[in-house]
């Protein structure tokens, strides 16, 4: 709409001049000045209908991007974080997606009014008269063959930001996420060079853009001037020729300058649109990535017993290097299994694998004497509760960190849940008890505390299977002591797998399997493996005996 009603006001201007003012028609003269000014009354309400609506579309498509973004890095393997800096993908999920958004503001529908426009005054200059028109666009060629390069330019600039930007954001989240590190080996005047080598880059690779833009402006201008200049000096002999009037030679000076505006900025536009293009394969490149879980299973577990069995399992990580090898054991409803072994034995590679964190390499894995894969992932994860050694708590209240958003779980079931493990009582300590906002990371609670919030989540939701991941080794004696019988507690008419750290959660197991290299080397009970003098026995010697002097 834009496009058509640009070179509408010079033609009104061409013939206010050439039938009002030339002749001295004051009242005609009025009548005109009213047209001219409601005419830039319908342009501006176009002007704002047309931005407010491409900025309407692109806020919608870029809302709606980011939902399916975020729905895909859900559902991703556990493996394809631990190969993707989390930077980088926060900058896809955020500034990538938010350049899209200047390609329906600025871009697409921009460029194409841009070219709308350069056709109809084309067609109304060549219309008015074709001679002023080549002289108009004498130096448009030249305007054309700077504005390629600029393009050129300009693209390869953008990818280095957008690279630098990605590097910039990946380097600031892991090392805020691990400032503790950072200040506790004194690394900070270290890590303060790494960051400013880092920024530097991102600010030659803005300056880059800066330059270009800097010469290319100025040099259009001088163009788009020159051909004003050509215009009028021509246009000027015509009119003192009697060959136009002085309306057509006013009307053109205008239309070059609308005519060369547009072909200025439709550089940007181009750059819009790749800078769209490349952000858009960014995130496209993760959405066709499917190294998901697939939840192929049609299964629900509806009552689960929590029978156990790995059957022949091999795993690796990176497909390659093997961390589990022919793993078979089995466990009945009720049982208590322990893993003991040295880190890297491949202990927690096998609660991974129960709840389908990653997929085995071969062999089979069975619960309820069925194979996991034939279960809905959601029915299956529904009934494990598991506890990392490494509690992550987010910026939120103890309620939502809970509950982490489950309208069904009640306050009186996560206060039933804290008593069972013995939370309630510093929880009712806390200012607004469970809406105590725990800060990032749940900076504002003790190791301790933070270790009995996550055995609250778990208990809220009654889980068959309760898996231990070394649950206890970073509370204090006493702490462990509370947990420790909240623990034996949990267990009752539960199965458990516990991943051994401390000498009272080995013991009280019905059965311990040693692991090393990602391999069983015995089974039995503490007593029994004590008995045969073997592997757990040298084990116990050195990790654990000293702790049994200690009580």
């Amino acid at each position: 709409m834009l496009g058509v009603l640009a070179p509408v006001r010079p033609y009104l201007i061409e013939q206010t001049i050439d039938n009002y003012i030339v002749v001295g028609d004051l009242d005609g003269l009025g009548k005109m000045t009213l047209l001219l000014i409601a005419m830039a009354l319908v342009q501006s309400l176009v002007q704002f209908s047309h931005t407010y609506l491409s900025g309407w579309i692109g806020q919608y498509v870029i809302r709606d991007m980011r939902v399916v973004l975020y729905r895909h890095l859900l559902k991703l393997k556990l493996r394809y974080y631990d190969q993707t800096p989390i930077g980088r993908l926060v900058t896809r999920a955020v500034s990538d997606i938010e350049t899209l958004s200047e390609v329906f503001t600025n871009g697409l529908a921009a460029l194409m009014g841009d070219l709308l426009q350069l056709f109809f005054i084309l067609a109304v200059m060549l219309y008015t008269d074709w001679r002023l028109t080549l002289v108009s666009l004498a130096t448009l060629p030249i305007l054309i063959g700077a504005t390629y390069i600029f393009k050129n330019k300009i693209k390869d600039a953008f990818n280095e930001v957008r690279t630098a930007v990605s590097n910039l954001n990946t380097y600031v989240q892991e090392h805020i996420t691990g400032m503790n590190i950072v200040q506790i080996f004194n690394s900070e005047d270290r890590e303060y060079d790494k960051f400013k080598d880092i920024n530097i880059e991102h600010k030659k690779a803005q300056l880059r853009t800066v330059k270009y833009y800097s010469i290319y402006y100025p040099v259009a201008e001088v163009i788009a001037a020159t051909g004003t200049g050509l215009l009028v000096w021509y246009g000027a002999r015509e009119v003192l020729n009697e060959e136009i009037t002085l309306g057509v030679l006013v009307s053109f000076i205008m239309y070059i300058s609308l005519f060369f505006r547009p072909i200025r900025m439709i550089a940007d536009r181009f750059n819009t649109l790749q800078m769209g293009i490349v952000s858009s394969d960014r995130v496209l490149k993760i959405l066709d990535t499917e190294e998901f879980i697939k939840d192929e299973g049609t299964e629900l577990l509806e009552d689960m017993k929590g029978e156990v069995q790995f059957d022949h399992v091999h795993f690796a990580y990176d497909g390659e290097t093997k961390v589990l090898k022919d793993v078979s054991f089995e466990m009945k409803a009720g049982d208590s299994i322990a893993f003991v072994g040295a880190t890297g034995a491949g202990k927690s590679s096998i609660i991974n694998l129960i709840n389908r964190f990653y997929e085995i390499t071969s062999g089979n894995i069975y619960i309820d004497g069925k194979d996991i894969r034939s279960y809905k992932l959601e029915s299956l994860r529904g009934h494990i509760g598991l506890v990392l050694q490494d509690v992550f708590l987010f910026s939120s209240s103890i309620r939502e960190n809970i509950t982490l958003g489950n309208k069904d779980i009640t306050d009186e079931q996560i206060m039933e849940a804290a008593e069972l493990v013995g939370a309630d009582t510093f929880i009712k300590q806390l200012p607004g008890q469970l809406d105590y906002n725990v800060m990032e990371r749940g900076a504002t609670l003790s190791v301790g505390q933070r270790q009995l919030i996550s055995f609250v989540r778990t208990m809220v939701y009654d889980p068959k299977l309760l898996i231990l991941d070394e649950a206890t080794s970073s509370v204090d004696s006493e702490t462990e002591e509370m947990i420790q019988k909240a623990v034996e507690r949990m267990m009752k008419g539960r199965t458990s797998i516990a991943i051994a750290h401390r000498l009272a959660t080995i013991k009280n197991a019905d059965k311990i399997i040693v692991l090393d290299h990602g391999e069983i080397k015995e089974v039995g009970s503490h007593d029994e493996l004590l008995q045969k003098g073997g592997f757990y026995a040298n084990l116990y010697e050195v990790q654990y005996k000293h702790a049994t002097e200690r009580e």
